[in-house]
């Protein structure tokens, strides 16, 4: 080892040792715990705590309500995905188009709901929705159109909260597509315009292979924020109507802080952090396909 790797092995060791304590520690006490029964019982006594094994991993495959919430969960991403990078890719493209004015206004309003708290933004989300008195319905009805009870049916509600999460998040991923795009060359974007390329072609051969590695990005934070969606569900609707919006993190939440089943709530956050790890491994195996990597 060289006297310039010593260095730098120095000075990455804290950072290192942080990384190791924040998330390989974690993971290996959840894996311990979900081999164990380990319940409200244990904390005042570690006699308590019995080995089974697998057992709470067969118990999770024979509970409906866990195949429920990992049905809910793979929908919320399925659709919740797409919807955010579109919305924030799509702002992005508008905010970088020369003719757009006020652009740093348009872009600390469109950032604003990302760093506002999301259980204060859930509850005025749930007056909007209202089915009486909110004014999503008050435009539906402007327009001629029937109310919906958003929050409180089961066709409804993931939409809503859908429509509510993409709101929320999409301003960060924008100010990312928003950087991305400012290192576009433009040099290739105007010999495309003097080839006679489209505004549609200039983006799909030009910016798009620019931004690869960007949009590669925002795909693999998107995926893990999605899956593991809780605070909204939570706030808005308790996990219903008739467990439509129980996600597998509210489910997770439930066993470990409502039932005080902390060894099976492991076993449900090993599965997940599994889940995470494994589409994030699949994504990065696209992006070097595509040479975004």
């Amino acid at each position: 080892m060289t006297r310039q790797e010593r260095t730098a092995w120095l000075f990455t060791a804290p950072v290192l040792a942080i990384i190791a304590a924040m998330l390989v520690l974690p993971v290996t006490l959840a894996l311990a715990l979900s081999l164990t029964d380990y319940s409200i019982y244990a904390l005042a006594d570690w006699s308590n705590v019995r080995f089974v094994g697998l057992g709470n991993f067969a118990e999770l495959l024979r509970t409906a309500l866990f195949w429920r919430a990992l049905a809910n969960t793979a929908l919320f991403a399925a659709l919740g995905v797409p919807m955010a990078i579109g919305a924030s890719l799509g702002a992005a493209l508008l905010l970088h188009d020369t003719t757009v004015r006020w652009k740093p206004l348009w872009r600390v309003a469109l950032f604003a709901p990302y760093v506002t708290s999301v259980v204060a933004t859930a509850v005025v989300w749930r007056f909007l929705l209202n089915t009486r008195f909110g004014l999503i319905n008050y435009a539906l009805g402007w327009l001629s159109l029937p109310p919906v009870d958003w929050l409180g049916d089961p066709h409804a509600s993931i939409p809503a909260i859908l429509l509510f999460v993409t709101w929320k998040i999409f301003g960060y991923n924008m100010i990312v597509f928003t950087a991305a795009l400012s290192s576009v060359p433009q040099d290739l974007m105007e010999a495309a315009r003097l080839d006679g390329a489209s505004r549609w072609g200039r983006f799909r051969h030009v910016t798009l292979p620019a931004i690869g590695p960007t949009l590669l990005l925002a795909s693999v934070m998107s995926v893990a924020g999605f899956l593991q969606i809780f605070a909204e569900p939570y706030v808005m609707t308790l996990g219903g109507p008739a467990q439509s919006t129980v996600t597998v993190l509210y489910f997770m939440f439930d066993e470990g802080f409502k039932w005080w089943n902390l060894g099976q709530a492991s076993a449900v956050a090993l599965i997940l952090f599994i889940l995470i790890l494994a589409i994030t491994f699949v994504e990065t195996r696209i992006g070097k396909r595509n040479q975004w990597l």
